[in-house]
């Protein structure tokens, strides 16, 4: 487990200030702008282990501001080992986004 974030850094919850620390970044104190960015333009390693880690540890609504349930797909075999105990939740929820987006709304 991550260790908890540096005295002083103050996280928070507003995900539309590009200087603020994402409380989902507790132990990785980085502004948003920079998750953005990394998101945006890392090699593709560094971007599915903050991808996994936002997946991990973001509120489940929040996740969607920095990806789609389209590019959790095409990266799933990687994503997944990053996903710890959210691994079975966000399969399932790939499997309910594609039923629905088959027509299978059962």
């Amino acid at each position: 487990m991550g260790q908890p974030a540096p005295q002083g850094v103050r996280l928070s919850l507003d995900l539309t200030d590009p200087t603020a620390v994402p409380y989902f970044m507790w132990d990785e104190p980085v502004a948003l702008a920079e998750v953005t960015r990394r998101l945006a333009s890392a090699p593709r390693p560094e971007r599915v282990r903050l991808l996994g880690k936002i997946l991990r540890e973001a509120r489940d609504p929040d996740v969607w501001r920095f990806t789609t349930p389209a590019e959790v797909e095409a990266s799933w075999t990687d994503l997944a080992p990053h996903l710890g105990r959210r691994r079975a939740f966000w399969q399932f929820v790939l499997t309910r986004w594609k039923e629905m987006a088959s027509g299978d709304r059962s």
